[in-house]
């Protein structure tokens, strides 16, 4: 039996975390081991759904010129050379995940490696306060480091959307061009995770259930949408590094829940 209680926490925690640079599934993994409760598979893969709708929506404009231009082999414009990037990007992206899925996700249940994760993120996002420039066009180097940042934050306690941002603005690219170019990338790599589970879904659920998965979801598309407005405007404003902050509050706070 699914709680609606339960749903809604887990659906506030992905709503927050899925795009602000603080790791989703750093939290989760901390939630379960906390709750003592494993959501079943198919609620994570709504809840992915749920929040992945947000950015669809949000760059829906985006995501519609590249399209087009990739569907007119139209690789000479800015849409085209996103829409290409976004497809090399996602080359290191698979390869990581193929290669390391069992020993990643493995890590879920060893909160120690968690708050590690989350020590490094903090790091990382906090760099960037000291970036050099900010506004280079996008490249090949850039996609290709950008994927391999979005493969390694497979890793729970790894954000995302942190290792990506950083990366970009580590590199002096454009920070408007490296939050849309990030959460672009995000696309193909969130449907190919949900592909790649779709055979360890179980279908057979109450209709109680899935109406409390149902509102967790919405919950997380509604806080997921306000989180991205959040972040969106930490970048332009460069405070993006405060982030820093909480993911080493949140690595330290995992590591005295396994004192006690």
């Amino acid at each position: 039996m699914v709680s609606i209680i339960e749903t809604v926490i887990f659906g506030l925690v992905q709503g927050l975390t899925e795009w602000l640079p603080v790791s989703s599934s750093g939290h989760l993994a901390f939630l379960q081991s906390f709750f003592d409760w494993e959501p079943p598979t198919i609620f994570y893969v709504l809840l992915h759904l749920g929040t992945l709708s947000v950015i669809v929506m949000y760059f829906r404009k985006d995501i519609w010129r590249v399209f087009g231009a990739l569907t007119r082999r139209d690789f000479n414009s800015e849409e085209g050379k996103l829409g290409f990037f976004v497809v090399f990007g996602n080359i290191p992206t698979a390869a990581i995940g193929y290669i390391f899925q069992d020993l990643f996700e493995s890590f879920f249940s060893n909160l120690f490696v968690v708050s590690i994760a989350f020590f490094v993120t903090g790091f990382l996002l906090f760099i960037t306060k000291r970036r050099v420039g900010d506004n280079r066009a996008l490249n090949y180097l850039d996609s290709l480091l950008l994927g391999v940042a979005q493969g390694i934050a497979i890793i729970p306690g790894v954000s995302r959307s942190g290792a990506t941002i950083s990366t970009g603005l580590l590199r002096g690219i454009n920070r408007k061009v490296t939050v849309k170019f990030s959460f672009l990338l995000s696309i193909p790599a969130i449907l190919g995770a949900l592909i790649a589970t779709s055979n360890e879904l179980n279908l057979l659920v109450s209709g109680e259930d899935v109406l409390a998965m149902l509102v967790g979801v919405v919950v997380s598309m509604i806080v997921g949408y306000l989180s991205l407005k959040a972040l969106m405007r930490a970048v332009m404003n460069q405070k993006f590094h405060w982030f820093a902050f909480y993911c080493w509050i949140m690595g330290t706070l995992i590591i005295f829940s396994q004192t006690l």
